[in-house]
């Protein structure tokens, strides 16, 4: 049997004013609400642990994220994910993290990953490696997040690579960054997002929010900054299993905080995994009204399946149809073959 290999220039052209190619994009720039989520890579070199795993998540989602290492925890390559999920059609975000990686390595990833179709890209400096399972490996950071968004700016705006040599063919990418509005001090984070901005990031997905309070006042400072004008937010979400695993989130997770009264819910509920899940519905529509958020980015470690359920749920879609399941079901059963 002859493999079907997806051509991503063959359905989209680059537009006028768009950094990239990709779908992506082009539906931030649209206006429609854009959804996104995780593919945490498998611990595994079967292909098909991955496949199973986006044909659920690229039936809601505008794109999806493959993680670097996410936690300083060994897992099948972000490069080789998109690899996988580029050449079966899907839209993905490649992250990138700067702990594992020098300058040299990472601009070489760049461009292989522009040539095999990647359109987007989410840089991050990364977990320390003292947090993981591996304390004893030595970190990199060579580059942190904004100096990461600055080389592939140069690299795609000026077809230059951090050396000063001229690339030949400049990669297309639409960029990416993260965002905490909940870590202190409060009033730096607004702050700290301009700076990502003028480094680059044409997209924002942010940390868990689960305190809407919190996260309306980091937005409102955004607006008056004028940075949703100049970026896409995608607020971050995710269900909360039970009201220990909240409690612990809370306590160990640095930047996330979790308000007392979805704590108290979580536990007079007769189902607590249920009552996270509706918790989380209810947030996404909630961050759906405010002023200046162009989208969700929804997080559950390997909980495909309920990812789906969510956004469903959450009505944020409105009846639109990311993917063709059918159609990207036959290209990655031909990339499996």
């Amino acid at each position: 049997m002859s493999r079907v290999y997806y051509d991503p220039a063959a359905e989209y052209a680059p537009l006028p004013g768009h950094s990239s190619r990709g779908r992506f994009e082009r539906v931030l720039r649209s206006g429609k609400f854009a959804v996104t989520a995780e593919l945490n890579p498998p611990d595994s070199a079967d292909p098909r642990d991955v496949y199973e795993r986006a044909l659920v998540l690229a039936e809601v989602c505008d794109a999806i994220n493959a993680t670097d290492a996410s936690g300083a925890h060994t897992h099948m390559s972000s490069v080789a994910v998109c690899s996988l999920l580029s050449r079966a059609g899907y839209a993905v975000v490649m992250q990138i993290s700067c702990r594992d990686r020098n300058r040299i390595a990472i601009q070489g990833d760049i461009l292989g990953a522009a040539a095999i179709g990647v359109a987007n890209v989410l840089c991050l400096t990364g977990d320390g490696v003292e947090v993981g399972d591996q304390p004893d490996a030595k970190p990199v950071f060579d580059l942190d997040s904004i100096s990461l968004l600055q080389t592939i700016r140069a690299m795609r705006d000026e077809a230059r690579l951090l050396s000063g040599r001229r690339l030949t063919s400049p990669p297309r990418l639409f960029l990416g960054a993260a965002a905490n509005p909940f870590a202190p001090p409060l009033d730096f984070r607004p702050l700290r997002l301009a700076k990502k901005i003028a480094a680059g990031a044409q997209f924002v997905q942010t940390q868990y929010c689960f305190d809407l309070g919190t996260f309306r006042a980091f937005m409102q400072r955004v607006r008056d900054l004028g940075l949703d004008q100049q970026c896409f937010i995608l607020a971050g979400v995710g269900p909360l299993v039970s009201a220990k695993a909240a409690k612990w989130m809370r306590a160990n997770v640095p930047g996330i905080h979790i308000p007392d009264a979805i704590i108290e819910r979580l536990e007079g509920a007769a189902d607590q995994r249920r009552e996270g899940k509706n918790i989380c519905i209810e947030l996404i529509q909630e961050i759906r009204t405010i002023p200046g958020v162009a989208g969700v980015h929804v997080m559950a470690y390997r909980q495909e399946e309920l990812v789906s359920e969510i956004i469903q749920q959450s009505g944020v879609l409105q009846g639109r149809r990311p993917v063709n399941r059918d159609r990207r079901k036959t290209i990655t059963q031909e990339m499996q073959a």
